[in-house]
């Protein structure tokens, strides 16, 4: 892999994101139950759960799987749509 400077740039820019209290992949996936189930009630996941929300936004695998979930809860609960922004 050739490290051009747009690569060095998202390295540095995703180090300047990390916080010292992060979850890794395996916390996050056992709160994500918690987190869409409060997303589909429209009650402020993000602020009862930073430490998932600040992970979801920098994991691309676990934001997958947050999707999914969420979509599947959202279909067997009967809604028409995805809350917010989390379309398929």
């Amino acid at each position: 892999m050739e490290l051009t400077t747009s690569t060095i740039k998202n390295i540095i820019a995703t180090l300047r994101r990390t916080q010292p209290n992060e979850i890794d992949c395996g916390e996050c996936f056992d709160r994500l139950d918690q987190f869409a189930e409060m997303t589909l009630e429209r009650k402020s996941a993000e602020e009862a759960l930073p430490l998932v929300q600040l992970h979801l936004d920098g994991c691309r695998d676990c934001r997958e799987e947050f999707e999914a979930l969420l979509d599947m809860l959202w279909c067997i609960g009967g809604h028409e749509q995805i809350p917010f922004g989390f379309a398929m």
